[in-house]
């Protein structure tokens, strides 16, 4: 079987330099075979020997999985313009090279990526390897779904490319990513920990409150950076270990750019696409779990009652059902709704359904929707130029749409939140709470303490 797919693969990869030879442009040669099992983890973690990128995305409610290594394709843009991601997309899926007998979600030509929550803004030297926008299509690609594995690989071919090295390195770095029995590195331990400017934090949510009394917006979510030192340099990949055992249903992911690396556990879809089904969820209002059910219960209750949260909450309501009635029909939103527990935390939450209309595609629905007013505001403007002017870091990716799309018309983003920016043995954590007019500057700094701790769990190794 694996010789075969190996003659098969040389095949496509020969007829890719051909075809480069005579159009004088490169040429993306995609293939897919499904494999045995294989954790995604350690396939994440063994790819660090081969000196590349790395992506890693876990849905765990629904059992899949993707993990990207290197780069065949990039699509890299600093321009906040949608049809151009687009455009770059739909060229690249007409020029290439597919075999993909599946056609499962998550094979094939996939890009994976995200982009930066503010693109107006000049990003700081703290993101200076993330780009405001950029999807990879991986070299090797591993696909989880419904316990089935595939391995997609993914070749640029030129003109000069010579096939024995091409189908050599492809024999290599599977055999390196799909049979490696290396153990888990050790996550280091916190070293310290540095808040950064808390008390100048807590007078900008004051100043917040008091725009928002004076009708200049509803609200305004803020966020603050929280520094922490290890002992040595950051293992991601133990981090992903952590966060997929600390937070169930959650979306566990890890965009790695030039060594810097941006991971998360986030519990907040932004949209699934599935064909032309779409799939949100309006997810705002906060409050810590109960140390027994009667108080989680209780707990629960009260954030279901708590107008605060409701108005926080509604807001997200009205903005994800305009943005999907844009370019949806039979939009669905039930009218209250329910508390959802995490490990940490707890929320509001509504589910939305809809059908995406003929001509669109997931990044409009992104375009719509980032960002909610659970990380920006309402309205949307008038929030963001406040954050502009006043909030104390650069968000980077923080709070900003991140995910997969492939050439079927599957795809999903959450909002990057619950989520850290790796730099060798530094690690700059985010947390953000929504301001309104009856907001308590110290309540909001308590909550954002809350909101940090998934994170510094999972950076601990502790429960």
């Amino acid at each position: 079987m694996i010789e075969v797919k190996l003659k098969s693969f040389e095949s496509l990869l020969s007829k890719a330099i051909t075809k480069a030879k005579t159009t004088e442009y490169n040429q993306l040669v995609s293939m897919t075979e499904e494999i045995h099992e294989v954790d995604p983890v350690r396939f994440f973690a063994s790819a660090k020997t081969l000196s590349m990128d790395r992506v890693f995305w876990t849905s765990t409610s629904e059992q899949f999985s993707i993990v990207g290594v290197g780069c065949a394709w990039n699509i890299e843009l600093e321009e906040n313009r949608t049809e151009t991601i687009e455009n770059h997309w739909q060229q690249l899926l007409d020029e290439a090279i597919i075999d993909n007998p599946y056609q499962v979600p998550g094979t094939g030509v996939v890009g994976l990526g995200g982009m930066s929550f503010d693109p107006s803004v000049r990003k700081s030297s703290l993101w200076n390897k993330f780009s405001h926008r950029s999807f990879q299509v991986p070299n090797v690609l591993l696909t989880k779904h419904n316990a089935r594995n595939y391995l997609t690989i993914n070749l640029q071919v030129k003109a000069n490319d010579d096939l024995q090295e091409l189908t050599e390195w492809v024999e290599q770095s599977k055999d390196i990513l799909v049979n490696s029995s290396e153990r888990l590195p050790e996550c280091a331990g916190i070293a310290r920990q540095q808040e950064i400017a808390p008390d100048k934090w807590k007078q900008t949510v004051k100043l917040a409150a008091d725009k928002i009394k004076a009708h200049a917006a509803q609200k305004i979510v803020l966020a603050r950076e929280l520094r922490v030192t290890m002992t040595d340099d950051v293992q991601v990949a133990s981090i992903l270990r952590n966060l997929l055992e600390k937070q169930p249903d959650s979306y566990v992911f890890a965009v790695e750019r030039a060594g810097d690396c941006f991971v998360g556990a986030s519990p907040e879809r932004l949209v699934k696409q599935d064909n032309n089904q779409l799939f949100s969820v309006c997810l705002a209002g906060t409050a810590p779990r109960g140390k027994t059910e009667a108080e989680d219960r209780e707990i629960g209750e009260n954030l279901l009652h708590d107008d605060k949260n409701r108005s926080e909450h509604d807001f997200v309501v009205k903005m994800i059902r305009q943005s999907m009635e844009a370019y949806c029909d039979a939009v669905h939103v039930p009218e209250t709704p329910v508390i959802h527990p995490f490990r940490n935390l707890q929320h509001l939450y509504t589910p939305v359904t809809a059908q995406l209309k003929r001509g669109y595609s997931i990044f409009d629905i992104i375009e719509k929707l980032h960002p909610t007013p659970a990380l920006g505001g309402v309205p949307r403007e008038a929030s963001k130029d406040f954050i502009r002017k006043h909030e104390q870091l650069d968000r980077g990716w923080y709070g900003a749409p991140v995910g997969w799309f492939d050439s079927n018309r599957n795809g999903e983003f959450a909002v990057a939140i619950r989520s850290g920016l790796v730099q060798g043995d530094k690690v700059s954590l985010f947390a953000g709470c929504g301001v309104v007019k009856d907001s308590d500057p110290e309540a909001e700094y308590k909550e954002t303490m809350i909101k940090f701790r998934p994170m510094l769990s999972a950076l601990e190794g502790r429960q």
